[in-house]
């Protein structure tokens, strides 16, 4: 993984009032200033104006960021350290939002050098030959993150560079910096550089990372070139891959000068936030249906079947509230040609719930002793959810209309496939109904679909509580009836 740019992405084009040439950038005022300095200044710019230093981040602002804010104002370079799946990515590819927004570079330089401070002796001999008239231009701060995932085949040609045989054929020597081909981290001087999951590089790129944080040079091949590169580094690892002696070396954990530790959303609302920001939802999803997958999400992380060691994405309560939307849009599809029946709007109820513990087993990390019980546990526990949502929301409300439904031997049909105008055909008028509705939050004037999607939740949960009985049909019906 190279800069975080789609592939055909180019550098937005600069402003024709910027600058064009050294002399107009001096006459400006303008100081060349370090990544660090940068980033500091529009830092603390952004805190005195009271902005959002960090748009899009969830759940950190009391824990992670202000340790962020302190190292960034420190001029450190960090790690952040978590397990799978708590936004440590996301995070760090925001940090590039306070660089500059244009920053002047010799044109063709390929370390984006300054033209106030030229590093290679080319540029320092077009510096002085061109004077203030060398023309000058503007990189944008999106093409100033580099980032690269971590693999044990990652070469140090990769990250750092490597001889280029054509120009050592072209009559240059090893102590000309125009032989080497420079890998990802010089190409991304003065800017942002991520790696993503650090233990997993050998411990050679490692070396070759150290010299980069503790010299600001890059050794190629047994050649030390200095060049004084201007970046902040920034790393991610998983906590029990970094303090592990054998994954990283000591030498290299001793030069990040702040170890930051993520973590999931820690209460219900983050969580739900989480999903409100993040799932692509085709379907509407009901607040009490989202909750039930909060809590799911929540209690798969806490249960003792699945490894700690390993976590539980944040990734799978999105992926969860995306499953259910498509289960309501594919119900809707179906029953599009059905006569008896009005269009069916999609909306999901919490019955669609049940399909994501098959679809999404394979994102959680099981214990060895549950091989084979992955879809129970999962199963287990999201009825337990279901069941704290139901207290949750619905506790001290009259819900005998709703045991009435199946008083002497009468049931009620409910499924993925039942229409809601079916459903709310066999219910009818239902006391206390309406209540329930605003306590679920579907407003004074529920469509039929969250009007059924609320019905299925109560039945539900009276059925988790003992107080319905509940079978489910070959047809894949769900039939509520008679008394737990």
């Amino acid at each position: 993984m190279g800069r975080v740019t789609a592939p055909n992405q180019v550098s937005p084009v600069p402003p024709a009032e910027l600058p064009g040439t050294l002399g107009a950038l001096r006459a400006t005022g303008h100081q060349y200033r370090t990544v660090k300095q940068e980033i500091r200044d529009n830092l603390l710019a952004r805190m005195r104006a009271g902005e959002d230093r960090f748009p899009g981040i969830v759940g950190y602002q009391d824990t992670v960021l202000p340790e962020v804010e302190r190292a960034l104002l420190a001029g450190h370079d960090m790690v952040l350290l978590g397990e799978r799946g708590q936004g440590k990515t996301r995070l760090i590819r925001a940090l590039g939002a306070l660089l500059d927004e244009w920053t002047p570079v010799i044109p063709g330089s390929v370390l984006n050098e300054h033209p106030m401070h030229p590093l290679t002796p080319a540029s320092r001999a077009l510096v002085d030959s061109a004077g203030d008239d060398l023309p000058i231009g503007w990189l944008h701060r999106s093409m100033r993150y580099g980032e690269k995932l971590a693999t044990p085949d990652t070469s140090v040609g990769d990250l750092i560079g490597d001889v280029d045989p054509v120009r050592l054929a072209q009559g240059r020597t090893l102590g000309d910096p125009e032989t080497i081909h420079f890998g990802l981290v010089p190409r991304t001087n003065r800017g942002v550089f991520a790696v993503n999951e650090l233990p997993d590089l050998a411990e050679r790129i490692q070396v070759a990372l150290l010299n980069v944080l503790e010299e600001r040079d890059i050794q190629v091949r047994g050649y030390q070139l200095r060049l004084p590169l201007d970046l902040l580094l920034v790393a991610s690892a998983n906590p029990e891959d970094y303090t592990n002696r054998g994954r990283i070396i000591t030498p290299l954990k001793d030069r990040f000068g702040a170890e930051i530790r993520t973590h999931y959303p820690l209460d219900l609302e983050l969580e739900l936030a989480l999903i409100r920001q993040e799932a692509d939802l085709v379907a509407a999803v009901p607040e009490h249906v989202l909750e039930v997958l909060a809590r799911f999400a929540r209690a798969v992380r806490e249960s003792p079947s699945v490894d700690p060691r390993s976590g539980v994405s944040a990734r799978f309560a999105i992926a969860a509230a995306e499953t259910v939307a498509a289960a309501a849009l594919r119900r809707s599809g179906l029953l599009a040609g059905a006569p008896a029946d009005r269009a069916e709007t999609p909306v999901a109820r919490v019955g669609d719930a049940v399909s994501v513990t098959s679809t999404l087993r394979g994102k959680v990390e099981f214990e060895s002793g549950e091989e084979g019980r992955e879809t129970e546990v999962l199963g287990h526990l999201l009825r337990t959810a279901t069941a704290d949502t139901f207290r949750a929301r619905l506790a001290g409300l009259d819900l005998s209309g709703f045991t009435a439904l199946v008083a002497e031997d009468e049931v009620v049909e409910t499924g993925e496939l039942v229409s809601s105008a079916e459903l709310l055909r066999q219910v009818g008028t239902v006391p206390g109904l309406a209540k329930v509705l605003d306590r679920l939050g579907l407003g004074d004037a529920p469509s039929p679909e969250e009007a059924a999607a609320g019905i299925e939740f109560v039945l539900e949960g009276l059925h988790l509580t003992r107080r319905l009985g509940k079978d489910v049909t070959e047809s894949g019906r769900t039939v509520y009836g008679g008394r737990g």
